[in-house]
């Protein structure tokens, strides 16, 4: 995944003058997973700047980019980093747009990783995407194979509004796979279904996919038929899919890594319950996060669900 977003940057870079990439040790030292690494060398230290470690000063830089017709590419370095951006990000990144009347847009991408799973102390694992998805005027993405990131980070950047891009850290090298550096986006704002079910329907996102998928075999196994759902588009969210999907299984199971209070699995649950309530054979589940810090080191593997957790959670929708 690390090289498929490398590959992206590369291409837009190539092609679109406009597209200017900034952020902490993006330049020589290529980020701290090496995903801008050459960039700097191959476009020059106009096009890709190392900042100082400022947040905040990353976020507001380029909004003053955006609005002068650049395309910056906004890294933070990780994802509990972020808050000393939200000024920016909440109160003009995603408001440009609707405060000129559309005069002005606003079409940068920050990028960060995203989750736990890489042994490292709380604020390099936070999961904190419903914060963002909550946040009007931002498109929030998370890709889950190094195709989607390829992808996904395409459409983001010419996207001529805001978009919050997620990657997930256990991903980045996790596993291979073969793409076409050809240049072509793939949707934004639609879900992917990975893998057909006709018995439950399982809506994950980023580095929850892995978790799913396996579950989702071992599933079979029980001649259950499970139908894994990534969203990959956090907000907004493809209502169209999910229902179609529980209208044939009649059964949901949602797997996200943050805490499970307020996050985003509670909202797909609510627009099933608003749309899809007559469709359920049983009760939604949600196998998540704990609402706690994110504990250090070996400690997260007991905080990120498990696939015996999904599984449980799957068992549970077929309890008498």
């Amino acid at each position: 995944m690390v090289e498929a977003i490398t590959l992206a940057h590369a291409w837009e870079m190539e092609n679109d003058p406009s597209v200017i990439a900034l952020g902490e040790d993006i330049g020589a030292n290529g980020g701290v997973f090496r995903a801008t690494l050459g960039l700097q060398e191959r476009f020059g230290r106009d096009r890709v700047q190392d900042t100082p470690l400022a947040e905040g000063m990353i976020a507001g830089m380029a909004v003053g980019m955006a609005a002068e017709g650049l395309k910056p590419i906004a890294e933070i370095q990780f994802m509990g980093f972020l808050y000393p951006a939200f000024d920016q990000i909440v109160n003009h990144m995603s408001r440009l747009r609707n405060r000129t009347r559309g005069r002005l847009t606003c079409p940068i991408v920050i990028r960060m990783p995203h989750g736990g799973g890489i042994h490292a102390p709380e604020h390099h694992s936070e999961a904190v995407e419903s914060m963002l998805a909550h946040i009007p005027g931002l498109r929030v993405v998370c890709p889950s194979s190094p195709a989607r990131a390829y992808g996904l980070l395409l459409a983001s950047i010419r996207d001529p509004d805001p978009v919050i891009f997620l990657e997930p850290s256990r991903l980045y090298r996790l596993s291979r796979q073969e793409i076409a550096d050809d240049g072509k986006a793939l949707p934004l704002d639609t879900c992917y279904v990975l893998r057909e079910g006709t018995d439950v329907t399982l809506v994950t996102w980023g580095a929850m996919t892995f978790e799913t998928q396996k579950a989702a075999t071992e599933l079979a196994k029980e001649n259950i038929s499970a139908e894994v759902i990534d969203l990959a588009t956090i907000a907004p969210i493809d209502r169209d899919t999910i229902l179609e999907s529980v209208s044939k299984t009649g059964r949901l199971v949602i797997v996200h890594e943050a805490a499970r209070n307020c996050g985003v699995g509670a909202e797909i649950a609510a627009i099933v319950a608003e749309h899809g309530l007559y469709d359920l054979q049983a009760p939604i589940q949600r196998v998540t996060g704990y609402d706690t810090i994110i504990p250090l080191a070996r400690m997260e593997y007991d905080y990120i669900p498990s696939v015996a957790r999904i599984l449980e959670g799957v068992r549970a929708t077929f309890a008498d």
